[in-house]
């Protein structure tokens, strides 16, 4: 009889458990932390804009509102009832508020222990280690420079984000304020 003919035992065999080790090797963390550089850039990128939505929105409202405008004059708190005098009052002060903090979110207010090759108002002085490195073939200088201009990084973001978060909280009074206004104005 051929071998192909006949039935060959069933191979009987324990199930067996593949452990694979978890490495993870230097590029990955290169990458992670290139990763977390981006989306600190972006956060500071859409700190920056939230705060200019916020000051358009107080332009546009100051400009447009004839009670954004009054509140202004000097005549607004002499003439008028106690509820109105403030509101009004509520309402300048959160609406100049609330602008000089979005202000405050675009201008650098950061004062940092070092600077990067990655930031541009240091390349000038970075630019000969960034030579000296690749010359040398230093592997740990990128890397090192990404963790540091992360850390860089996150602290200019959590700045500008605690005046956005300031800002914000202010045009919320200023719209508070305004409709406390109107309906005084009603009576």
């Amino acid at each position: 009889m051929s071998e192909f003919n006949e039935p060959e035992p069933m191979l009987q065999s324990e199930p067996t458990a593949i452990i694979v080790e978890n490495k993870i090797g230097d590029r990955e963390y290169f990458d992670h932390v290139k990763k977390v550089n981006d989306t600190f850039y972006d956060q500071v990128k859409a700190a920056d804009q939230k705060a200019a939505y916020i000051f358009t929105f107080l332009l546009a409202f100051m400009i447009s509102s004839t009670e954004g405008r009054g509140v202004f004059r000097f005549s607004q708190y002499t003439t008028g009832d106690i509820p109105t005098i403030i509101a009004s009052a509520c309402l300048a002060g959160s609406l100049v508020f609330s602008m000089v903090a979005a202000i405050l979110v675009v201008l650098p207010r950061v004062r940092l222990t070092s600077a990067t090759s990655l930031f541009w108002g240091t390349w000038h002085i970075n630019q000969l280690e960034v030579r000296a490195a690749h010359d040398r073939m230093d592997q740990n200088f990128l890397f090192n420079e990404y963790m540091e201009n992360a850390t860089n990084l996150s602290l200019i973001a959590k700045a500008k984000y605690q005046y956005v978060g300031r800002a914000f909280r202010a045009l919320i009074v200023a719209v508070l304020s305004y409709v406390a206004l109107l309906i005084t104005a009603a009576n």
